[in-house]
């Protein structure tokens, strides 16, 4: 879930709460924030001024979600506000298209902000932390330990209510540098982090119609969110600054998941309720069971009987609730049942699951341990049937475990997908461990393998997907060491070639820097090389990787070169590197 976008107005409607509001909530006007310049102002200043506003149920409410650059303010040279500002200027005035992510868009439609979200969005009220809490620090071990019933705690520990309440969720990840440690801020470093990851899955599992996920990368990229990310990110295995936080905030995510299986269980979807009841166990790290007492199955995932449940066609049947539930025995029964080994998803996007993949992918894309997937092949899955993209299991793999069960059972780990054209390897560079790349490059994967389809090998996967994956540097170097080009030129052939000519033309007619992100990106790629993709991205750290390894900064078909590419989306911090290397 959560890249569902609509008009929000009745998004609350009807909400019960699930976390309590021990303190006001008090929001700043959209209006009021777009006006202000410089380090935001914490709260006792704002108070003065009299912008801070107290929420109250029929407003619109925009959650502002980061990770805070300093130890005694969040944003000291307000760089993180500069860009949260552009970014709402443009989603207003239409000119900022928020465009799902990348593999959403490969398989549906993107959804949009429509007019009346966006006129919301302008009336509306923003959360920020630094504005609505009272002498709010960064969390560190020993500091405000003591003052647990200060507005400032007090206010904190109702975060997740002011999540709850609020209509959309904004995560505000351009990367920045921390100015006291001087680590890199990112979506990666943010989707790490427990406090994050809990306020994320408070505003997912909540009862509101809309969870409308937005993340915005830079003043001229934003994009839903993958509903793979939150759901491969649990509060659980987080980082915590103050390590006894874990326990308290690992609570609120069990809270959550309990108060969302409970309320679809009365108000449905069925396919929601199932979903949600076979993943929890996963999704809260908790100990796995080995499998479901068959009463016990039947009667929680509502269906009449074990025959039922391997007969039924619906989008969350049995097999699937078993599959997702990681649960072997249950497989067996069902397909013995005569349970369809070799079914095709349908009516899951909104978890990432899209219509035409097989079981056996949703096993590996969902984490299953290597045994799920070997029940699965041992009772007859096809352990080569694509998507209807050309994906087949082996792209999908998530650990070295999967990977070594689909060796033992021949499946192609070569060829390239097509239509799409990338070879399995390509898709584990992209989402998958270095330890499950390593594995396939110990299994003979060519790591520069012949070009089809969409046209680029695993370098530039993994670099493409560097944003979310926080095993892409890693990955980066080991393709290297094995001799991936890192000059290699992106070649879009067939229809993929035909949608890159369409996308540059648009970019022609419009103009490069307010074309949608995803026409830029089709626009620049004939001739991409890894080096340009880590700058249209934003991504410093795989750059400096591929300049340490003699990427030279050339120009694309379309003759952009990577600085060029790095401005059009504003992701200024890489020009010293790209001008120092720069022929």
């Amino acid at each position: 879930m959560g890249n569902k976008c609509c008009c929000a107005s009745d998004a609350l409607v009807g909400m019960e709460p699930v976390h309590d509001m021990l303190f006001p909530m008090c929001v700043v006007k959209v209006s009021d924030f777009l006006r202000m310049s410089g380090p935001p102002e914490a709260h006792g200043h704002m108070k003065e001024k009299g912008w801070l506003r107290a929420w109250h149920p029929g407003m619109f409410v925009i959650f502002i979600s980061h990770q805070w650059l300093g130890s005694a303010h969040p944003d000291p040279q307000g760089q993180q506000c500069a860009v949260l500002r552009k970014a709402l200027l443009g989603v207003i005035s239409g000119s900022l298209q928020v465009q799902t992510d990348p593999v959403t868009l490969i398989n549906r439609a993107s959804p949009v902000i429509s007019a009346g979200l966006r006129q919301q969005i302008a009336d509306g009220f923003l959360f920020f932390d630094w504005f609505a809490i009272p002498q709010i620090t960064a969390r560190l071990e020993g500091v405000n330990e003591d003052e647990t019933r200060s507005d400032a705690a007090l206010a904190v520990q109702s975060i997740p209510a002011y999540v709850e309440v609020s209509n959309l969720f904004i995560a505000l990840v351009p990367e920045l540098t921390h100015t006291v440690t001087g680590a890199r801020c990112s979506y990666i470093s943010w989707l790490s982090r427990g406090w994050c990851r809990a306020e994320l899955w408070c505003h997912v599992l909540s009862n509101k119609l809309s969870s409308s996920l937005i993340v915005v990368h830079s003043a001229k990229e934003a994009e839903f969110m993958s509903p793979l990310d939150w759901q491969r990110h649990s509060i659980a295995d987080g980082e915590f600054t103050v390590e006894s936080d874990r326990s308290k905030v690992v609570q609120l995510g069990e809270v959550a998941v309990r108060a969302k299986i409970e309320y679809l269980s009365s108000a449905g979807p069925l396919s929601s309720y199932r979903f949600y009841l076979a993943g929890r166990v996963q999704l809260l790290r908790q100990k796995s069971h080995e499998y479901w007492e068959r009463d016990a199955f039947l009667q929680q995932f509502r269906f009449p009987s074990l025959q039922a449940a391997a007969k039924d066609t619906s989008s969350m049947n049995g097999l699937l609730c078993a599959t997702f539930a990681g649960d072997v025995n249950l497989i067996h029964n069902l397909v013995y049942m005569e349970a369809d080994v070799n079914l095709r998803l349908h009516g899951l996007d909104n978890f990432g699951y899209f219509d035409g993949q097989t079981l056996l992918m949703a096993a590996a894309k969902s984490h299953q341990p290597a045994r799920v997937l070997a029940a699965l092949i041992e009772l007859a899955a096809d352990v080569n049937t694509a998507a209807p993209n050309g994906t087949n299991p082996a792209y999908m793999m998530r650990s070295p475990e999967q990977l070594h069960v689909l060796l033992n059972a021949k499946a192609d780990l070569h060829s390239p997908c097509l239509p799409l054209g990338l070879t399995p390897l390509a898709g584990v560079a992209s989402f998958s461990s270095t330890e499950t790349v390593a594995a396939m490059l110990r299994a003979r994967c060519d790591p520069n393998p012949g070009l089809q389809g969409i046209g680029y090998g695993p370098l530039h996967g993994a670099t493409f997907f560097s944003r979310s994956n926080k095993h892409s540097e890693g990955t980066v170097k080991l393709l290297l060491a094995h001799a991936a080009d890192a000059n290699a030129r992106a070649r879009p052939q067939g229809n993929y070639s035909w949608i890159c000519a369409l996308a540059r033309s648009q970019c022609a007619v419009t103009g490069f820097e307010t074309s949608p992100v995803m026409s830029r990106a089709f626009a620049s790629l004939p001739g991409l090389t890894p080096l340009a993709a880590a700058a249209f991205i934003g991504c410093q750290p795989v750059m400096e990787i591929l300049l340490r390894h003699d990427a030279v900064a050339t120009p694309n078909d379309r003759g952009d070169w990577p600085d060029t590419l790095a401005t059009s989306n504003q992701h200024s911090h890489l020009l010293p590197d790209l001008s120092t290397f720069s022929v």
